[in-house]
């Protein structure tokens, strides 16, 4: 059976609310204080896994996957078109591959109903749902605080619908906000929903919202209502995971795996670049010293570079003996720079990286030329002598 598209999309609901509330001064305007509201609480509990219900434009989504804590992010609408409209935003761009982020993340869209339980949905730290259950049928509502509750039984989750109390304030609504809204709760009737379900599915909540009322209007409360629940340790019920589903309910629309430097691959590109660019940078200021040491004694040119070719080949032929011994300072033979790996690998930077010394050395070894001891990256001094 072909479902329906029901939820609206989330860029026309927006603009019809910002319409219906043009006589009160939001600022910003009602849809952004709900999104910073939902992104403060992922500021301050840093959750791993997060999936918005509802999804719609990805709008929520694309703003959460800037939060380095998530590692984890999915979507979930019953209209397919109105996710791929938009989700082109949730794909890595040039500079995340450019610069892999230290942590892993994966974002994920499903299309599909709330009503119907999905494993893809199970082990999450906050699910959202903003402004979502006002577009549910009768029938969908029902079974929604089992599946959200009962079956995902993730540790957050926040859900916000209008207030109805606030209607009368804003001009040009008669019944509902939006064409698509079945219903629209006061604060009583949604507090005793949320309470029971809290209770039903060991649940605390708390309620607030956003978008005040003018001054000396306070008693209709906030116009978007929040509710907050978390879930009670220990849990009182079966573990959702042992009423899994055999069959997925879900139909994966969108994924996207972002570039990490948990990922091998990437650690080693990023690795390998950063070990060259300091080598570089410490075989630059060597050969400097020596030049500018040789000026101190002859401002001739021609006896300069004598004096410099001189000092190169000074060292003995036990050079990289000394190297294994762990010097940290580089060394130069002719025409080639020895540049320590541990002097390398005490710049903040590629230490960060490896973690270890041995790492580095496990990461580097074939993709940069090294002593045959392995104990310093091998550089060639020709193209800044000729530039000297």
């Amino acid at each position: 059976m072909m479902v329906m598209c029901t939820y609206q999309n989330t860029m026309d609901e927006n603009f019809q609310e910002e319409r219906c509330t043009g006589m009160i001064k939001f600022t910003p305007p009602l849809y952004k204080q709900r999104y910073q509201f939902v992104k403060d609480l992922v500021g301050k509990y840093k959750p791993k896994k997060v999936a918005d219900l509802g999804c719609a434009d990805c709008t929520l989504l694309w703003m959460l996957k800037f939060y380095n804590c998530i590692e984890v992010l999915a979507g979930l609408d019953i209209c397919a078109s109105v996710m791929k409209e938009k989700m082109h935003r949730l794909y890595p761009l040039p500079a995340d591959y450019l610069q892999p982020s230290e942590r892993s993340l994966t974002v994920t869209l499903h299309h599909g109903s709330v009503a119907h339980e999905d494993p893809c949905m199970l082990g999450f730290d906050l699910v959202t749902c903003i402004e979502l259950i006002e577009h549910l049928e009768e029938s969908e509502l029902e079974k929604f605080p089992e599946v959200v509750f009962g079956f995902m039984a993730p540790t957050m989750v926040v859900i916000s619908t209008p207030n109805s109390e606030f209607n009368p304030l804003l001009p040009g609504v008669t019944v509902f906000r939006h064409q698509d809204h079945k219903f629209e709760w006061d604060r009583a009737q949604f507090q005793s929903w949320a309470l029971d379900a809290a209770k039903r599915y060991g649940y605390s909540v708390e309620f607030t919202g956003v978008g005040n009322p003018p001054t000396g209007m306070e008693d209709v409360g906030f116009c978007t209502q929040i509710a907050v629940f978390v879930k009670k340790y220990p849990q009182t019920s079966e573990p959702a995971q042992s009423k899994k589903p055999t069959e997925a309910a879900y139909k994966t629309v969108f994924r996207a795996v972002y570039p990490s430097l948990k990922d091998e691959k990437y650690l080693q590109s990023a690795v390998v670049s950063e070990v060259m660019f300091t080598a570089h940078a410490i075989k630059r200021s060597l050969l400097d010293h020596l030049v500018s040491e040789q000026e101190d004694y002859n401002d001739d040119p021609t006896e300069r570079k004598l004096q410099l070719q001189h000092s190169v080949n000074c060292f003995s032929e036990e050079l990289e003996t000394l190297a294994v011994e762990k010097s940290m300072e580089p060394l130069t033979n002719g025409s080639v720079v020895y540049i320590p790996l541990r002097k390398i690998f005490s710049f903040p930077k590629v230490n960060q990286l490896c973690g270890t010394f041995e790492k580095l050395r496990e990461l580097i070894t074939g993709k940069v030329t090294l002593s045959s001891d392995g104990s310093a990256v091998v550089l060639d001094t020709d193209h800044e002598n000729e530039e000297n």
